[in-house]
Order: C-alpha cells, then structure tokens, then sequence
C-alpha cells in the first residue's frame, strides 16, 4: 500500500536536527497536508520538491538565494503580485534556504494563508536532496514480507520458505559466517524507484533474531556493529523448500533465471531445497555469487549450452 499523506509537523519533526531549521510563519495550521491527488499522480520525490516554480503546485517550494532575489528585486507592485502568486499554488510547506532572510511580505502573507514557511542556513541544494530522500522513503509503495533478509556478499538476499525450515537458524549461521542481518521474521519492502526495493526492519525487531528452543538473540550486542545493517537494496530472493517439493515443482537445471515479483519489480530468485546433510549456507553464498555474476552478463548454465552444441558439431565432423 502506498501512503498518501504526510504533514508539515511530521516534516519538520524529521529534520528538525539534520536541516537546522526554523519554523517563522504558518504555525495556526501545522497538520497541513500533501495533496493526495498530487501525491498519487507523482511519477517521482522529485516531483514533490523543488526550487519556487509557477508552474508546478502542489509541492514544497524551496526558495534560495536566487528566488528571494526575483521576489525582493521589484517594485512594490510587482514584489506582491509574485508573492500573491506562490498562495494559488497551494504549497503544503515553503523553505528558505542558503541563509537567506526571507522577505517580509512572504513571511505575513504565510502567516494569513497558514502556508508553513521553514528557514534554514543550509544550501538549497542540499534540502532538495534530503526532502526529496525523506519523501521518496514516505511515499513509497511498500508490503510487508515474512523471512529473513540480510547483506550477503554486499548483495541483499530474503530468505523465505515454509514454517520450519530453518530460515533464522540459517540466518544465525550466515552471521557466523561474517555476513550482516537487516530483519528476522518481517521485512518491510519499499519499491524507491521503477526498478528498485529497499527492505528494512520494524523498529520492533531491530537487530533482534529468533531461533528456536535459544529465543531471542540481540544480534549487535553478541556479534558487534558490523553484524546488523538499517538498510539494503533487494538484489536476491532465496526460497527454501522441502526435497519433495523440489523435485516436484522446479526443474533441476531451469534454463532461465528465475524470478519473483515484488511491487512490480522483478527481482532474482534461486530455490534451494532442504534436506540432511546440506550446508545451506554454502549453497546460499554460491547463489548469491551466481548472482552477481548473471548481473554483470556471466551465465553459466547459457556457457554450458553453448559449450555442448559446439562439441556436438564437433562429433559430427
């Protein structure tokens, strides 16, 4: 489900630290609101932020040094009209930035339209990329998912598969391994762009995996920082399933990667089956390195193909 809302408040609150920011005109209506149709309709963040434009409303308008320069340069009659004009664009919050004192006629006519008006020494440059970062994160697409994810080998691999299977209890070995845990159980997916997942963990379990008859287990505080990530990019799904299942549903050697889709994104999936003996976690860091390489145009099973048809032609001579 995607989000459709935000506030100025919750906007602020989230920056209050990072961007340095003054809140100076606007305070009667602090739960102002995205648009939901301008949200809904947005193709991008980049389509919910940016330097002050007639064309565009809907959207946060970051005046800098050049803006408050057009808006200040006039005469009287002029300098109101262009501020007038930043009221029917129906901004959910303006920010100055670069230092830059905001006019005085800006700051009265924010406060009678309650549009939330935040000033901050940063660059506008850097405020465009750090809203449009938040507002990416907040409006995206995003599902919930049962497993384990992880960095393995740089790359972020979910662990899924039936109840029972093992999947924390491979996770714990992966850890062992030197490889970092993002999520136990629930994973939360965002699709950030066209072709790309994030998933991160519920503040709920951070850092924390369950492994049967141990419990829980504070990953960070056993194995130290380097053991936990915040975040990862979605590059690998594996899936674990029972030997039965293997043998009758999948193909031993399938001739095209496989694939899940997430969010509309498709993304890789190797399946692994289960079974005595096996050293899931060697067989999952050679799926992963298969991945890699499939990703950078290396395909082995394509290599093999070829590599029979030319030695059948050979035969044949």
């Amino acid at each position: 489900m995607k989000p459709t809302v935000i506030s100025a408040e919750a906007l602020f609150e989230a920056h209050r630290d990072s961007l340095r920011w003054e809140w100076i005109a606007g305070h009667a209506h602090p739960e102002r609101r995205f648009d939901e149709v301008a949200v809904r309709d947005a193709q991008s963040a980049a389509d919910l932020v940016g330097y002050l434009n007639y064309i565009h409303p809907y959207r946060v308008q970051i005046v800098g040094r050049r803006e408050v320069r057009y808006l200040s340069d006039a005469v009287v009659e002029d300098q109101e009209r262009r501020i007038s004009r930043i009221v029917t664009l129906e901004p959910p919050v303006i920010v100055v930035a670069d230092g830059q004192t905001p006019p005085e006629k800006l700051v009265a006519i924010c406060g009678r339209a309650e549009i939330p008006l935040f000033v901050t020494q940063e660059s506008a440059g850097h405020v465009i990329d750090v809203m449009r970062s938040h507002l990416a994160q907040h409006f995206a697409e995003r599902l919930t998912r049962h497993g384990v994810f992880m960095d393995i080998l740089g790359v972020g691999v979910l662990l899924t598969g039936e109840s029972g299977l093992g999947k924390s209890e491979l996770g714990l070995e992966l850890i062992s391994r030197g490889h970092g845990l993002v999520a136990d159980d629930a994973v939360d997916l965002y699709r950030v762009s066209q072709t790309s997942i994030e998933g991160r963990c519920p503040p709920l379990l951070i850092n924390l995996l369950e492994v049967r008859g141990i419990g829980l287990l504070d990953i960070k505080a056993i194995f130290g920082e380097t053991a936990v990530r915040r975040k990862m990019r979605l590059r690998l799904i594996v899936h674990l399933v029972r030997k039965e299942t293997m043998e009758r549903e999948f193909e031993r050697l399938p001739y095209e990667p496989l694939y899940e889709e997430v969010l509309g994104v498709k993304v890789r999936k190797a399946v692994i089956a289960v079974d005595a003996g096996r050293n899931l976690a060697v067989l999952v860091e050679a799926a992963v390195r298969n991945t890699v390489l499939q990703l950078r145009g290396i395909d082995t099973y394509k290599e093999f193909i070829e590599r029979h048809r030319k030695a059948m032609e050979q035969g044949e001579k």
